[in-house]
């Protein structure tokens, strides 16, 4: 295992905003932006993500307030179409400036070229070795309102409306409850995130799986007619893997089943092994296949 290549790190910075006026100063004394819907704003590849959500929040852009405390830069977002909470890039993505490795130029992608779906876009799929995102441009809702769809979000603000700002902090709180945020002084944080993704199968599966199990009520979120998603971390924890169980120097955290967690020392193996562990036992319990949101580089 490993990489014998060369690893280039994008850290092209800069933050430009437009409306239909043209480019909005960054140097306004208040920092505001006109009044305008929508705002047109690019963020540079290595631009960190956190801090571009909190920019746009604290300027009253709605559009991505649900994916605060997500690690990483702005390049990575529209490589897995990065979502949370009910809320995905590929809503507000409008373009995506890249180099083609093929052809050595520049290329201004669309939201359709993208071909964004949960998790996946040409950027890790049928396309994955062959651009390099240089910026993302969104296109965000001045004075617009917080997508208010997740349950927890949902249960803290009680069918009120809140601000931006709020949103972030309650979206903050929920991540960092469950260890989703990078904290030095966390164990439960030295994870990559979501390590599955949520199966998307067909409503008759829930059926069978309840009846099969004798578990009663399984939960899921509907995709569209015929499609639901089932969450990984509740498929992990009923075929028998809890919070805080370990395989040697891996194991998940003890906040949320769907993180595997260095324990200390943990190698690549033996994180592969944790994760081909699980997914054979809810293949067999449930015989829904578990596909990893990571990806992997000289396996």
């Amino acid at each position: 295992m490993g990489f014998d290549g060369v690893v280039l790190q994008i850290a092209l910075k800069g933050i430009t905003p437009e409306t239909g006026n043209g480019l909005v100063s960054l140097q306004a004394a208040d920092n505001t932006f006109p009044s305008a819907d929508p705002v047109l704003i690019t963020a540079q590849a290595g631009e960190d993500w956190d801090s571009f959500v909190a920019y746009c929040v604290e300027r009253d852009l709605a559009g991505i307030e649900c994916l605060s405390g997500i690690p990483g830069f702005v390049g990575g977002t529209p490589v897995q179409n990065v979502g949370a909470y009910g809320q995905e890039v590929s809503e507000t993505i409008v373009s995506v400036r890249c180099l083609d490795r093929s052809t050595g130029d520049v290329a201004e992608l669309t939201n359709a070229d993208c071909c964004f779906s949960y998790r996946t876009s040409i950027f890790n799929s049928n396309m994955r070795d062959r651009f390099i995102v240089l910026s993302v441009t969104y296109q965000l809702k001045k004075g617009g309102e917080p997508k208010i769809v997740y349950k927890d979000l949902i249960s803290i603000f009680g069918g009120t409306t809140p601000s931006l700002i709020e949103t972030r902090a309650a979206v903050l709180r929920i991540r960092r409850a469950k260890s989703m945020v990078i904290d030095a002084d966390d164990p439960n944080s030295r994870s990559a995130g979501s390590f599955f993704k949520n199966p998307i199968v067909k409503k008759e599966k829930i059926a069978e799986i309840s009846a099969k199990k004798s578990i009663g009520s399984v939960p899921y979120y509907i995709v569209d007619e015929h499609l639901v998603k089932v969450p990984a971390a509740w498929l992990i924890e009923n075929a028998g893997f809890q919070k805080g169980f370990s395989k040697g120097r891996a194991g998940l955290s003890t906040k949320h089943a769907l993180a595997i967690v260095n324990l200390g020392g943990a190698t690549a193996a033996n994180i592969l092994d944790l994760m081909t562990e699980l997914q054979l036992k809810v293949k067999n319990d449930f015989d829904i296949e578990l596909k990893p949101e990571p990806i992997f580089i000289g396996f």
